[in-house]
């Protein structure tokens, strides 16, 4: 599976700025022929805008999902969408929407842990529901979102569901960009699959972000990497086979007994 990931500056409250850079990029750098998964930042429509979220956050069924059904269909390709702020009746979450190339909306993640560096818990209501793998192309996959990265129960819930392929959209510091390395590259080898992360680059409200959004095989090796702060458009090719090989060659999953932990 051929995956481009899209490392990017966002415009702070304006979704439709926002769109239109997404459409741009996408006719400049996405072809079916060379990519089949897109994958995007997170909170990639409003940036952290968290105290004017209640007027730009978007209903469920909002207008950013059409827009990626279009662009799925008319691109040929999966879209990981990253995350973006949608209002429920119970608060507003920060969602991770999956799509596949034909235009449906596959699978919906809202992020369990929430910043409170950040203050999201003033402004976000935590996720409800336990972390699920979806399938793209026969191919078990997970999701989480930015903060998540540091809870490994998580990581090691979608691997025993079978993920061999993890996406992290965020918007994570640059202050604390060694953790943001590090901690891919473990949960990479510590659940031998895939780790694609999408990180925003740019800076909001004395807030600079770390870009360097990676590819990790299962292994821990870096098979692409971007830069701290420019926008940029990474890409590999996943081979599922390698999944199954480390699996095989260091049996950790087998080897595990969650009885005596």
């Amino acid at each position: 599976m051929r995956i481009l990931v899209f490392q990017i500056d966002i415009v702070p409250g304006d979704p439709e700025a926002n769109r239109k850079n997404i459409s741009k990029w996408f006719k400049e750098q996405v072809s079916s022929e060379e990519t089949d998964l897109v994958v995007l930042p997170e909170m990639w429509t409003t940036a952290y805008t968290l105290p004017d979220l209640h007027n730009q956050a978007e209903p469920p069924n909002h207008e950013t999902i059409d827009f990626l059904k279009k662009l799925a269909q008319e691109y040929g390709v999966h879209i990981v969408g990253g995350s973006i702020a949608v209002k429920e009746k119970s608060g507003i979450y920060n969602r991770a929407i999956v799509i596949d190339k034909k235009g449906s909306v596959v699978y919906e993640y809202d992020k369990l842990h929430l910043v409170p560096m950040l203050k999201e818990p003033d402004y976000l209501a935590p996720g409800r529901e336990k972390v699920k793998v979806f399938e793209l192309d026969g191919i078990k996959m997970g999701i989480v979102i930015c903060f998540d990265l540091r809870f490994p129960e998580i990581m090691r819930e979608l691997a025993l569901q079978g993920a061999q392929a993890l996406f992290i959209p965020a918007e994570w510091p640059d202050a604390r960009a060694g953790h943001w390395e590090v901690l891919q590259q473990a949960r990479a080898i510590e659940n031998q699959m895939y780790v694609i992360s999408s990180n925003r680059v740019g800076a909001y409200d004395g807030v600079e972000f770390a870009g360097r959004s990676m590819i990790t095989d299962p292994w821990g090796n870096v098979l692409a990497k971007g830069s701290q702060g420019e926008t940029e458009f990474l890409t590999a090719s996943l081979d599922l086979e390698n999944v199954k090989n480390v699996r095989k060659q260091v049996p950790i999953f087998d080897s595990r007994v969650p009885h005596l932990y």
